[in-house]
């Protein structure tokens, strides 16, 4: 990474830094667009609904998983830094034996709490049939997923992350194509969606295997000796990570929680379906995160905070523009988009009422998730903390649980800009701080 190259082209860098990550993050959401379009054209909006009350398992799985390896996966690149290559393999094979046996005893033990999750949430009829129908095969698809991830950061570690790009890519395309002869030409229903998604992901699996017994360079599959001090600091490591998903997972079920009980089955469903926008456009931003950390961590090592908080501002303005451009597509399109998932007018209505209001988060969501990775990159974890747990829980939750009691439906869709919103103050606050700072 060259400084002259950086200050010379800080938009051309922040694009090769950003657009491979941005593709394999789209690619993530698109299989769950997919999904969702499956779900509502061949199972039906109970089918929806019954997904969206279950993510929080899937964020579960996702923040235990992401603890696991994100810990080990830095702690094995410490190690080959260092020259200690068997240490750095048994680094390896410790990290992705931990994530197998925890995310099969998650499995074990999320299977009995499907029952009092149902009730909690007050789901029945249609609704807990097709919940329990695609849930409990995902419950063997999700360790798989997340043993895919965990190799997948050992396999970008090895410098090859071109490899698991092609792999996401053909895990993407196959799932589509097994969930059109599953769900629209077999009728299997909800079942066949979540069939689909454990078949790809153990396809997927399989070409992973195979880069580590043939193509891999650094860490190889063996034997090793299990290590309690190896673990703890892995997972201490990791923590962050853990706490950012939960965070995502207690909110979505305090969302559903609340629509369940205010709106209903329908309110679950418009509210997935205008979810989807969302998701995609925080995965671009995360990409561009991605890509823009690194670039602002080298310029702030070598003391030049200026580049690094111009670096920053130039992405930020990239995610607002996106921002701006789905938010106009979204309410332009919403009737035709709500109508690609279902045929509903009830749940048409409130995705074209909703859509306006929702959608306006994504003027501050991008901006607010930029200067996140910004501090992290620089060094300053409390700041973000303090913006992430704003915007993905504290603020969020108050939010979620007040404006629904007063609005109804309209305080659903008001809950994330207005979260967005308090969060950017905070955000301006912490900027305004850092600026001094440098200066």
């Amino acid at each position: 990474m060259d400084l002259q190259q950086i200050k010379q082209n800080q938009a051309g860098m922040i694009l090769r830094f950003s657009v491979p990550a941005i593709i394999s993050m789209l690619l993530t959401a698109f299989i769950t667009v997919a999904d969702g379009f499956f779900m509502g054209n061949y199972v039906g909006k109970e089918g929806i609904a019954a997904v969206n009350l279950g993510l929080p398992i899937v964020y579960l799985y996702l923040g235990v998983g992401l603890m696991i390896s994100i810990g080990g996966v830095a702690m094995a690149g410490m190690a080959l830094g260092a020259g200690e290559r068997e240490n750095c393999n048994r680094i390896f094979r410790q990290t992705i034996v931990t994530t197998i046996a925890a995310s099969v005893l998650l499995s074990c033990i999320m299977l009995p709490a499907f029952t009092p999750m149902l009730t909690v949430l007050g789901a029945e009829g249609q609704v807990s049939r097709y919940f329990r129908e695609y849930y409990w095969i995902m419950l063997l698809e999700l360790p798989v997923m997340v043993v895919n991830s965990s190799f997948g950061m050992f396999i970008r570690g090895e410098g090859n992350p071109e490899y698991f790009l092609k792999v996401t890519i053909l895990n993407a395309v196959l799932n589509v194509a097994l969930d059109y002869l599953f769900a629209g030409c077999l009728t299997w229903g909800a079942g066949g969606i979540a069939a689909a998604s454990l078949l790809s992901a153990l396809a997927s699996l399989f070409l992973i295997l195979s880069y580590f017994q043939k193509k891999a360079r650094i860490y190889r599959l063996g034997t090793f000796r299990f290590s309690g001090t190896l673990f703890v600091k892995g997972m201490l490591n990791g923590s962050s990570e853990f706490i950012g998903e939960m965070s995502t997972g207690i909110a979505m079920f305090a969302y559903n929680f609340v629509i369940m009980r205010k709106i209903g089955a329908d309110g679950v469903t418009a509210f997935t379906i205008a979810g989807y926008a969302a998701y995609g456009f925080n995965m671009l931003v995360v990409g561009f995160g991605q890509g823009a950390s690194p670039l602002i961590s080298f310029a702030y090592g070598a003391k030049e905070y200026e580049l690094a908080g111009k670096l920053r501002q130039r992405t930020n303005r990239y995610v607002f523009f996106a921002g701006a451009a789905v938010f106009l597509a979204m309410t332009v399109n919403s009737g035709w988009y709500g109508s690609l998932f279902v045929q509903n007018e009830n749940i048409a209505e409130m995705i074209r009422s909703g859509m306006v209001i929702f959608t306006s988060a994504f003027f501050f969501a991008g901006i607010n998730g930029i200067t996140s990775f910004y501090f992290t990159a620089t060094g300053r974890a409390l700041e973000s903390a303090v913006i992430s747990l704003s915007r993905g829980l504290v603020v969020l939750l108050a939010c979620i649980f007040v404006l629904p009691a007063l609005l109804g439906m309209t305080g659903v869709w008001m809950a994330a800009p207005v979260t967005e919103a308090v969060t950017l103050m905070l955000t301006v606050f912490f900027l305004y701080r850092d600026r001094k700072r440098s200066r």
